[in-house]
């Protein structure tokens, strides 16, 4: 394990599937050439349109010309979508969390291309191949209202508790990347696969039910409709901002240090890409400097580029939230090789 001591290399997901046109104008024949597809997990785009997301894609259209087209669900389901349509591919590029990203490429889904800039991307935040870069770092964590609960809840154990019943919600594993990245943390900190889900198993005494979103959880905790979510830092940071009662914390077990790991939200260039050149192009243009230094300002996330260093008021914030709070590196072959394993055993235990 290691301390946090600045942003590192890092979920999350609504289900309900929403496209949306980041600019207007032109015939659909017109702007065939002129279009580029991105099947993403949700985070990046802002509610308001003030997003990293927002930003990113209209100036990118303003540089190229080139419209994009965005598709928003669970980590999960996009990966999902994509391996559906294989035989006639839509997606042109794949933001996704792990181990989605991993998945994506063990089903072969993901064409090699290392983008501008992937050189300065920590050798853990990339694949080895080339098939998948991240271009926002992040990191696995929990929420609660701090106005109900006016310091955080320190531990596991203190979720047991029977203030917290019918207050408590997370993400559904195996659909959301910030639920799946539930069971991830568990079993780290329980000590393995038996006593995290033994854990699990009490606590979905508590546990409200099932979500197929993990962003939908935090206006409930704002509104104090439940006390405790699960979440990530950059989608809640940003949240936060609207959502003034949002508090985000992480888990300790027992007298352990809190932890938490990281959740970066990967890029791939997808293959047989309708529109493979622009999606390169995208791809470029997300990890330029100026992209990523707007990461944290805008997106309150992590720069994926090790030499792009943000000095902005949320870098600075989001550097404080991490003090103390120790980072550890999951096994993403053992988790991409096993998840199914580790599902089935959670919905075996919680009766989910």
């Amino acid at each position: 394990m290691r301390t946090y001591a600045q942003p590192i290399a890092a979920v999350a997901g609504a289900l309900a599937l929403a496209v949306t046109l980041t600019a207007c104008g032109g015939s659909s024949a017109a702007s065939d050439e002129k279009t580029v597809t991105v099947y993403s997990a949700d985070g990046l785009k802002g509610e308001a349109g003030d997003g990293w997301y927002d930003k990113v894609f209209a100036d990118f259209e303003k540089k190229t010309g080139i419209k994009v087209k965005y598709v928003e669900g669970g980590s999960g389901e996009m990966v999902q979508r994509a391996l559906r349509e294989k035989s006639n591919t839509q997606a042109d590029v794949i933001v996704t969390l792990p181990p989605f990203i991993q998945q994506a490429d063990s089903k072969g889904l993901l064409q090699p291309y290392e983008p501008q800039g992937a050189d300065r991307v920590d050798g853990g935040d990339k694949s080895g191949d080339g098939k998948w870069t991240s271009v926002v770092n992040n990191y696995f964590g929990f929420i609660h209202n701090k106005k109900e609960l006016a310091e955080a809840p320190r531990t596991w154990e203190e979720l047991l508790g029977a203030e917290f019943e019918n207050r408590l919600q997370y993400s559904t594993p195996g659909v959301a990347g910030d639920g799946t990245a539930v069971l991830i943390k568990a079993m780290h900190d329980f000590g393995g696969q038996e006593p995290a889900m033994e854990y699990l198993k009490k606590l979905q005494a508590n546990n409200v039910g099932p979500s197929s979103s993990t962003s939908k959880l935090a206006p409930k905790v704002d509104k104090g409709e439940l006390l405790v979510a699960n979440g990530d830092v950059q989608m809640n940071f940003a949240q936060s901002k609207s959502m003034p009662n949002l508090g985000i914390w992480f888990p300790a077990r027992g007298t352990g240090r809190p932890t938490t790991f990281a959740l970066p939200y990967a890029a791939g260039l997808v293959d047989k890409a309708p529109h493979t050149e622009n999606g390169k192009k995208l791809l470029d243009f997300m990890l330029s400097e100026g992209a990523q230094r707007e990461v944290s300002a805008i997106g309150g996330g992590f720069p994926a580029r090790e030499d792009v260093k943000a000095t902005d008021a949320n870098a600075i914030a989001l550097a404080k939230l991490m003090e103390g709070v120790e980072v550890f590196e999951p096994d993403w072959a053992d988790i991409d090789k096993n998840l199914t394993t580790y599902v089935d055993a959670w919905k075996s235990a919680t009766g989910s």
